[in-house]
């Protein structure tokens, strides 16, 4: 046998060898912090700011940041903004002073993550897209990324990092795809967040204004809070669909008569939904939806 012939069956032993062994697939980095640090972004006219934050505040108790006007997008622009805290979830209110940039508008809510390019790569390692890539604010940095079925997301990182005591209750991100993009969104951001599926049932639409209909939802837990994901075929009534949060509350009667008492809008009264909770949908001055739930029968987290 010559030295050319071993060479080869060693070469193929080797090569052999090297193709049958697993590959390790190193884990995304977790990059969440923890769900009092997520804020719903909401995005009002400059006139309607006192009126939101004070009904908000009146509705739910908490706190208001000083307002203040800064540059919060990678090109030149001004807003007015405030960051409210209330037992039940956080908020960052913007009233753009000039034109709002590009990508910006459309995010539902802002994350803290642990390091803004390691959360921006595991975002797209786990097929996100990239709307505006990490930029500078005034504290920290941002990313704005966009996973499968158009939803929209700001991740943030302070330079200091913040401290502020658990929620009392968590609230959900409250997410509307398409069948065509259900499984591939909640697969991508289950992968991102290190998320657990809490439940994935076929219940009655009522609770989305679709009574008789059936529909998908989806629950998932992380560290970043939690979030409900309906699948529907986007025949929805308003206001379905135009809220981003749920917020739940100890008493409903009582939430609603202060949000009313604080010119909130009822836009749908009390219901109960599959898990025998009560489901409202609300409007504040300036235009902003959520919905709100008691707590009775909520899913574990």
């Amino acid at each position: 046998m010559t030295n050319h012939t071993l060479r080869n069956r060693f070469a193929a032993c080797v090569l052999s060898v090297f193709f049958a062994a697993p590959v390790l697939v190193l884990a995304a980095p977790d990059v969440a912090v923890a769900p009092q640090y997520d804020t719903t972004h909401v995005y009002v006219q400059n006139a309607d700011l006192d009126a939101f934050v004070n009904s908000f505040i009146g509705t739910f108790g908490g706190n208001a940041s000083p307002r203040a006007v800064f540059t919060v997008t990678p090109t030149p622009s001004k807003t007015a903004s405030q960051y409210v805290q209330t037992p039940v979830g956080m908020l960052s209110v913007f009233a753009f002073q000039t034109p709002i940039p590009y990508g910006f508008g459309e995010e539902r809510t802002g994350y803290l993550v642990t390091d803004i390019h390691a959360a921006r790569d595991a975002a797209v390692a786990a097929g996100a897209d990239v709307v505006v890539e990490p930029f500078d604010d005034p504290i920290g940095k941002d990313v704005l990324i966009q996973w499968a079925g158009g939803v929209n997301m700001q991740l943030y990182w302070h330079t200091k990092a913040p401290s502020y005591p658990p929620l009392h209750s968590v609230p959900d991100n409250r997410v509307y795809v398409s069948q065509v993009s259900a499984d591939k969104f909640v697969n991508q951001f289950k992968t991102f967040a290190h998320a657990k599926i809490v439940a994935d049932d076929k219940i009655d639409g009522a609770e989305i204004g679709r009574a008789g209909d059936t529909i998908r939802r989806v629950q998932l837990a992380s560290n970043f809070g939690t979030m409900t994901v309906f699948v529907t075929d986007g025949k929805l009534t308003f206001p379905y669909g135009r809220e981003t949060t749920g917020y739940q509350v100890m008493d409903m009667a009582a939430t609603l008569e202060k949000a009313a008492a604080n010119g909130a809008t009822v836009l749908a009264p009390p219901r109960k939904n599959s898990q025998g909770n009560m489901t409202a949908m609300l409007q504040f001055p300036g235009g902003y939806i959520s919905e709100v739930h008691d707590g009775m029968h909520h899913a574990a987290k």
